[in-house]
């Protein structure tokens, strides 16, 4: 269990520091209108979070009898590879704080980006003995509370905590992949 925690956090630490940059350049919003703003953002990302790691995982059982013998370090490749990205991300040096236009077009995109390292991630659930369906319902609400609660966050604090979020996030999974081939 623990294992699906910490998996969920790490991938779900992409949607935290995107709500964060919308909740930063969103303050303007009316209370309602950021509880309306902050759900949608949890809904979609929370979503795409959980069907993506799905995906993932269909085409893991699949493949998983062919690469059988080099499962656990495809899977090491993987995530290693993920949180070494996170980690790159994460220090960019994109300070500019660009208004995003929110919608369901925008959301949806943003949540498809951001979850494509679930898909990726998804595959290892074959690996691990745990029930990849669970799996993927606790990434997908941890990533929907995450979300919801890195808007406000955002919207107190501003956008300097994202990239934060997104390094502890690639050091989670770098350090899950470690552990599968250990």
């Amino acid at each position: 269990m623990l294992e699906i925690l910490l998996l969920a956090l790490a991938l779900a630490a992409d949607a935290f520091a995107v709500s964060i940059t919308i909740g930063s350049t969103h303050k303007d919003y009316s209370k309602q209108q950021f509880l309306n703003m902050a759900l949608l953002i949890g809904l979609y990302f929370g979503v795409a979070q959980g069907v993506m790691p799905l995906l993932g995982y269909a085409l893991g059982v699949t493949l998983v009898g062919w690469l059988a013998e080099w499962s656990s370090w495809i899977a090491f490749i993987i995530l290693v590879a993920l949180g070494a990205k996170m980690l790159y991300e994460s220090r960019s040096n994109d300070e500019d704080e660009v208004r995003i236009n929110i919608n369901h077009r925008t959301l949806f995109s943003l949540a498809i980006a951001t979850s494509l390292d679930a898909m990726a991630a998804g595959f290892t659930l074959n690996l691990l003995e745990i029930n990849a369906y669970l799996a993927c319902l606790i990434i997908a609400l941890v990533t929907g509370i995450l979300s919801i609660l890195g808007a406000y966050i955002g919207r107190q604090s501003g956008n300097w905590l994202g990239s934060w979020a997104e390094a502890a996030g690639g050091l989670i999974l770098i350090a899950i992949g470690v552990n599968m081939v250990v």
